[in-house]
């Protein structure tokens, strides 16, 4: 639920004066003075000449998902299951290591990218965003390894020991939620992230799971806008609000929508979550429209986006999506952001292995935040070569077909068309019933059958509804 704000006055003094400068130029001030900093306290620790990059590899490997994540991310997300490890030799002979999720990502390493970074000195090289997530991560990981410090030392000063992690899933059927819910808790996780959609019962969802955790135990839900306006998302944000464990709505409507986010800022004490950028992030505070950001992308705009969140008095958490290796380097972000207070979202939760040699333990809602040099955890390799496929030359995309059912008999099909959000737009656009009791989906296994061949050819032009 909502905490109340206790800024002082000195504090909103200096938020009135925030708000009337450029957003980008504060934050970025800061960030290109850390940058210039960190740069020189690892040439400080190692010489430039021992920082050249020697060698860079990719290898590209097909993670399974654990059982129940498998049987919900079929249906629009199976492009998950590749991720490319990144390895950059130095020539001191130390190795960093990183990964890009190749299909989900604020950007990923390109060949170009390689051939710019090649010969190049790892410590000017890593805070450049555009290199993409693998081989940026794998820069800093090196980097710290021959300065002989963890990297959250070249990221800023370390004010937490420990930060908050949250389980992750794409939305599931009832049961499975209550399934995955409680894993979380078994494991030692007290906050639990997925989907809110109108293709399941979302009240049915809340409630099964409510009754599997702890009343302290925190589940958030993110819509996607797909509540579409204030007036339809209240009743049914009012009906989960009545669950304790109900703590944060993302984007429940569209985030421009800065009146219809006013309002069910006014309306519920459960936290709004948006992410950050969506509107400008001055807009979004000066208008008071959400609680606090979701934030990710490169470490150059990460630490921009956590300062400003930081001046605004604004909580977030860390979105940086993939296997165990991303999980390892969003916890040296969590160590230095003071504002990175809520649980971080890394779906590392999904597969059956996290690619590095020990897990990364959660105890009370909370990872301890590693002091080892580079990321603190370790690849593991052996693993790396069972898993490893050539990479795909674009997104793989089986034929999917799916079905959603209501109680009156209604189904609708969709068939995937080469997007991504081939079901979440149509509901974006209002193309598909709204949020309803009783509502299920399920995917439509490939029996070969001229019959499923017919339907998925018509459930891929457009939404198919069928009325009972």
């Amino acid at each position: 639920m909502r905490t109340q704000n206790k800024t002082t006055a000195t504090n909103r003094i200096s938020r009135r004066h925030f708000l009337g400068k450029s957003l980008a130029g504060v934050a970025g001030t800061g960030v290109l003075a850390l940058i210039s900093s960190s740069v020189q306290a690892a040439e400080q620790k190692a010489s430039p000449k021992h920082l050249r990059i020697e060698r860079i590899e990719r290898t590209t490997v097909k993670v399974p998902f654990r059982e129940v994540p498998a049987r919900n991310m079929a249906r629009e997300l199976p492009h998950w299951a590749y991720t490319e490890i990144v390895e950059v030799h130095l020539k001191s002979g130390h190795v960093g290591f990183g990964e890009t999720l190749l299909y989900y990502t604020w950007n990923a390493t390109s060949d170009e990218a390689v051939q710019k970074a090649q010969g190049k000195n790892a410590a000017t090289m890593m805070w450049d965003d555009d290199l993409g997530a693998g081989l940026q991560m794998a820069l800093f990981d090196a980097v710290a390894k021959a300065a002989e410090v963890p990297v959250h030392a070249l990221l800023g000063e370390k004010i937490y020991e420990q930060t908050p992690l949250s389980w992750w899933n794409i939305d599931t059927s009832v049961a499975d939620m209550a399934l995955e819910c409680a894993e979380a808790y078994r494991q030692g996780y007290m906050s639990y992230k997925t989907k809110g959609r109108p293709w399941f019962d979302v009240w049915a969802q809340v409630e099964a799971a409510t009754k599997v955790v702890p009343q302290n135990f925190k589940i958030d839900m993110d819509f996607n806008d797909t509540l579409l306006d204030a007036e339809r998302a209240l009743p049914i944000l009012k009906d989960l609000a009545k669950y304790p464990q109900v703590d944060i709505f993302e984007s429940p409507i569209f985030q421009d929508d800065i009146a219809g986010n006013k309002k069910l800022m006014a309306a519920t004490d459960v936290n709004i979550a948006m992410h950050y950028g969506t509107p400008e992030p001055l807009i979004a505070i000066r208008e008071n429209i959400c609680d606090g950001f979701v934030i990710g992308h490169g470490a150059s705009a990460l630490l921009a986006s956590g300062a400003v969140a930081a001046m605004a008095d604004k909580p977030f958490w860390l979105q940086l999506v993939g296997t165990g290796i991303t999980a390892a380097f969003s916890l040296q972000f969590g160590a230095v952001l003071s504002h990175a207070t809520w649980p971080a979202v890394n779906c590392h939760q999904l597969y059956k292995h996290n690619l590095l040699t020990e897990p990364i333990v959660v105890k009370d809602g909370f990872a301890q935040i590693p002091d080892k040099p580079g990321l603190g955890y370790e690849l593991d390799r052996d693993l790396i070569e069972k898993l490893r496929v050539k990479k795909p030359a674009s997104r793989p995309e089986p034929p999917r077909l799916i079905e959603t059912t209501w109680k009156d008999g209604r189904k609708m099909y969709f068939g995937n068309t080469g997007e991504v959000n081939f079901v979440l737009n149509p509901a974006r656009d209002g193309n598909v019933p709204f949020f309803e009791r009783g509502v299920d989906t399920r995917l439509v296994p490939n029996d070969g059958s001229k019959e499923w061949k017919d339907l998925y050819q018509k459930a891929n032009r457009q939404p198919l509804l069928i009325k009972g």
